[in-house]
């Protein structure tokens, strides 16, 4: 007779809170300075403005620019949008510049190159990311 019970695996929760830290090897972990930065801009690029209640102007919204062609003037706004949107919702970086590139091959196609440094350290970072424009 086969046994109708199945083992009793341990439960993880499938959706993760950032301001939460999970228990890893019985101690709480938070993110360092770096990766707490790289996560903040990048749910700052992502988020669309209005998307946010209470914070009509909170947030990039990259994806506000897909189908608007791969031109001059698209790409000065997404660096307009991005340098803005840092500026004033991230205060512990200070940005040094922010390239958007068309990409040789894919007309559709830019790639956003982030510099900027930590104002705690004074220490230069990069972070990247390509986008569909047209």
């Amino acid at each position: 007779m086969a046994s109708l019970s199945a083992p009793n695996p341990v439960f993880r929760d499938p959706v993760g809170w950032p301001l939460l830290p999970l228990p890893v090897d019985g101690q709480l972990t938070f993110p360092n300075l770096d990766r707490s930065v790289r996560d903040s801009i990048r749910i700052l690029l992502l988020t669309r403005p209005g998307e946010q209640l209470m914070r009509p102007r909170f947030g990039a919204g990259l994806d506000n620019f897909r189908g608007l062609g791969n031109t001059l003037t698209t790409r000065r706004r997404i660096q307009t949008a991005i340098v803005n949107t840092l500026s004033a919702y991230e205060p512990r970086i200070t940005v040094d510049r922010v390239d958007v590139d068309p990409i040789p091959g894919a007309p559709t196609q830019v790639h956003v190159q982030i510099h900027y440094r930590l104002v705690r350290t004074g220490q230069t970072q990069q972070v990247g990311a390509t986008l569909q424009a047209g």
